[in-house]
């Protein structure tokens, strides 16, 4: 009988429980132990582990998170803890490992992968950002949150004849932000593959307001930046992976559009609203066929390697793939939008 892992790392999102469950589920029928690894890498240098069964799993389907907990422990920030991970995965008495987050997830993955573990990745964030893959679950519930969000925004603003500027999660990438936005209707959105131009963003909403429009909605993703190319911050302290917290965006660019326009401008910070509660169908669907898809990459022995989405098909690609490059916007899709902001 095949021992097999699974491991959640990072930050959490819709979907991740239907990966799990599809793991456990396909596995078992393939005659494998399932070990589920808690809080991410963190589990595997600490050695903390939980069963995983039909039991497990029941009923999991529809809730958001991850019910084996996440972290964002680097296991090469410290030393001697990539050691660890290696000794508790012979421990453990692991054949294999599916790890299942983003791009510091998988980079972790991928370093262990070429120093001999086998494993198996899943791409996961809301963010979108992944290379190799059409889409990543949970960034369909986290646009469809934010939409309901900027829809509910638009009638307190409109009654109170208001700009409201609306910050989404992104940090290089602006995919929340640019889909949310223009499912929303915001009348400018901003991202952090195109940098800011203050003045343009004030007289896109002095034309707007001249037409008779007494409300807008702006929405800009917390990565950006002003064409100074300073980004705004909430602390300069640096996380395990070497990322700056990010967050204020919004608090400067209404400053700034309330003192050159003269309307009263208000902010709405969405947060962690948009990675918490149940997962779309999209992201119910999604997460299970990555999850079926992956525990088959194991059974096929084919280590190394990333479940992916291209067009409608499940397929697999190299975790090298996977991490070399993050995945922006696609300028196409931001004309798109633009043609909105006149």
């Amino acid at each position: 009988m095949a021992r097999v892992g699974i491991l959640t790392g990072g930050g959490d999102c819709p979907g991740l429980n239907p990966v799990i469950r599809g793991v456990v589920r396909k596995g078992l029928l393939l005659g494998y132990e399932i070990v589920g690894i808690k809080n991410g890498w963190k589990g595997l240098v600490e050695n903390e582990t939980v069963p995983l069964d039909l039991e497990s799993v029941s009923g999991i389907l529809s809730k958001g998170g991850t019910i084996l907990g996440t972290s964002r422990t680097n296991p090469y920030k410290k030393e001697g803890d990539a050691q660890k991970v290696k000794d508790n995965f012979k421990k453990i008495g692991l054949d294999a490992l599916i790890a299942v987050g983003g791009e510091d997830t998988l980079g972790v993955a991928n370093k262990l992968a070429k120093e001999g573990l086998n494993i198996v990745g899943v791409p996961k964030t809301i963010d979108n950002d992944l290379s190799a893959t059409d889409y990543t679950f949970g960034f369909d519930t986290a646009i469809n949150i934010a939409m309901e969000c900027i829809d509910r925004l638009r009638t307190t603003a409109e009654s109170h004849h208001r700009i409201m500027v609306v910050e989404v999660m992104g940090r290089h990438a602006g995919w929340i932000a640019i889909e949310s936005g223009i499912a929303g209707g915001a009348d400018v959105i901003l991202i952090p593959e195109k940098p800011i131009d203050i003045e343009e963003v004030c007289e896109i909403l002095k034309k707007k307001h001249s037409r008779g429009k007494i409300f807008s909605i702006v929405t800009v993703a917390e990565g950006a930046q002003f064409k100074e190319g300073q980004m705004v911050l909430q602390e300069q302290k640096l996380d395990a992976f070497g990322h700056v917290r990010l967050g204020g965006i919004a608090d400067t660019l209404a400053e700034e559009i309330e003192k050159r326009t003269g309307y009263e401008t208000r902010v709405s910070v969405l947060g962690h609203i948009q990675r918490g509660g149940t997962p779309t169908a999209f992201d119910r669907i999604l997460g299970t066929r990555f999850g079926v898809k992956a525990i088959g990459l194991v059974k096929d022995r084919k280590f190394g390697r990333m479940v992916a989405l291209s067009g409608t098909k499940i397929i697999d690609v190299a975790l090298d793939e996977a991490v070399k490059a993050l995945k922006t916007v696609d300028m196409e899709l931001y004309e798109t939008a633009a043609v909105f902001f006149g």
